[in-house]
């Protein structure tokens, strides 16, 4: 047996143990990006490294076999410093987006290239729980945002933008013809309850999200009837009221109460909502045209001066959204606030100091070269959806709105969620332009295999599907090609990749640790 000492602690194993599995069995944790259980280590990505205390050298801990007397450290400044440079040197090499730039444009950042995808293939209340995810109104938006979600489609480089805003307003129309439309399963209601003052779009979306995370919810407006400047600023022919009205009744149906015609002055709010409620979001629209100024509240020229983070007016349960922080005429963007005050409001009234919404990292590498554009053509259902163009149709069938979605090229990574390097990227707030050169890799999209697509700038050199490609004995599989600093991963013999593998093709897909190899 191998007696080492792992972070202070003494661990004995057995002799040709790697210093990776001996960390393991104490329980520690060590990042591993090229290493595969049961195959030979080919240490490339360098995320493993630790340091021998002794010497005071750094290795790749999968690599490193234990030896007597050894004193590893797994996680100083200088082993992270280190783990983080390795990143950022793989991210130089890297070309490729995590997320499409729809969704990053989006200020609601909806997953439109899921719901695009499940549009094609017909599963409407899918696309449309995808869309409320993250955008409480989906009709009322599909009428009126002015999409600049679309102004970043990278279509636009092929003929036009994907009509995404038309293809959410479909889902919704459709869910709304529907005996029951869809509502998501609220959490346990734990009988806390929240006002909300003002019905317009940051309003009604707030108190959808708290809805959900089991709050009551009472939203007052000064009018007759709610909407806010849904209602009362925007003419019929852009917004029909009747597209209002579904949405707002959904959200009653859903369990939110209205008190309109109720002006709510500082005394009123200071001595009647104060008492009643646990916690109050103000969302009355552009500050300006409110009574807020007389509330005591800090502002200023633009509105309500708030916890840009958290969207907290002060330290006793008060919180802000939509137009009354500043005006940005963009319902979109008011929407998007109301679904973050909401959660806000759910730290506080947890006891948690409410945190900034945060986005996971996001490589991405831009616009794409004229001649890149055929590759991301390869991802098209189907050519001929190149000439539809819905933007002037009142209303689509479901076969317009597939061709119509179809027409989508699969800008955003296949595996968004369990891409290592974005994984290890995030968790090491690494900076991916550190070591980027001025002239990036040409994007290559291997898409002729019947279950899988390969994208060799996505690729790590790992060797992982090299290695299972050998074991399992495929005629052809992956290998390396060329040497030294030039070398990659590719198909051997000028070949397509639809010749290649039999049988592995879906364990290389899912052993691979980036989204270089991945199910179609």
């Amino acid at each position: 047996m191998i007696e080492l000492t792992i972070n202070n602690t003494k661990i004995e194993v057995l002799e040709g143990t790697s210093v990776l599995h001996a960390a393991r069995q104490l329980g520690v944790d060590i990042p591993t990006m090229c290493h595969h259980e049961g195959l030979p280590n080919h240490p490339s990505c360098m995320l493993c490294i630790v340091k021998d205390t002794k010497t005071g050298k750094l290795h790749p801990s999968c690599a490193l076999k234990a030896e007597n007397g050894h004193n590893i450290i797994t996680h100083d400044e200088e082993v992270l410093a280190a783990r983080k440079d390795a990143l950022e040197l793989l991210l130089s090499d890297h070309v490729g987006d995590c997320e499409a730039p729809c969704r990053t444009s989006c200020p609601a950042y909806m997953d439109i290239p899921k719901m695009n995808r499940l549009i094609v293939e017909g599963r409407m209340e899918e696309a449309l729980q995808i869309v409320k995810q993250e955008i409480a109104l989906p009709l009322i938006l599909g009428y009126i945002c002015p999409a600049p979600c679309e102004k970043a489609c990278r279509r636009t480089q092929v003929d036009a933008a994907v009509s995404i805003c038309k293809l959410k307003r479909f889902v919704a129309e459709e869910d709304l013809k529907l005996a029951s439309p869809w509502l998501p399963e609220k959490m346990q209601e734990n009988h806390k309850k929240i006002a909300i003052i003002g019905t317009g779009p940051a309003g009604l979306s707030c108190a959808y999200y708290l809805l959900q995370l089991g709050y009551g919810c009472v939203l007052f407006d000064q009018h007759p009837k709610a909407g806010g400047a849904l209602r009362y600023d925007i003419p019929d022919e852009k917004l029909p009221k009747w597209a209002l009205d579904a949405e707002i009744e959904l959200l009653e149906k859903y369990g939110a109460q209205f008190r309109l015609n109720t002006k709510i002055t500082k005394a009123y709010f200071e001595k009647e909502v104060k008492a009643e409620f646990d916690a109050w979001v103000l969302a009355t629209g552009n500050f300006n045209q409110s009574n807020l100024q007389t509330f005591g509240f800090d502002h200023d020229s633009n509105g309500l001066t708030v916890d840009r983070e958290t969207g907290e007016v002060d330290k006793t349960g008060v919180f802000a959204c939509g137009n009354v922080i500043r005006s940005r005429r963009m319902a979109v963007t008011s929407v998007a606030q109301g679904k973050a005050v909401a959660l806000s409001v759910d730290q506080y009234l947890q006891g948690k100091q409410p945190a900034k919404l945060s986005r996971m990292f996001n490589s991405k590498f831009g616009k794409l070269k004229d001649s890149e554009i055929d590759e991301y053509r390869k991802e098209i259902v189907s050519e001929s959806a190149a000439s539809s163009r819905i933007h002037t149709e009142v209303s689509l069938s479901t076969a317009k709105a597939q061709v119509e979605a179809s027409r989508c090229l699969h800008c955003d990574c296949r595996k968004p969620e369990t891409c290592k390097l974005r994984i290890y990227s995030d968790e090491y707030q690494v900076n991916r332009t550190k070591y980027a050169s001025g002239n990036r890799k040409m994007v290559r999209k291997l898409s002729q295999h019947q279950l899988i697509i390969f994208e060799p700038e996505k690729c790590i050199k790992c060797n992982i599907c090299v290695e299972i490609s050998a074991r399992k004995q495929e005629k052809l599989g992956f290998t390396q090609i060329h040497r030294g600093f030039v070398v990659e991963i590719g198909i051997p013999l000028n070949k397509s990749i639809a010749d290649l593998m039999d049988q592995t093709a879906i364990e290389c897909a899912k052993a691979c640790p980036t989204g270089a190899i991945s199910l179609k």
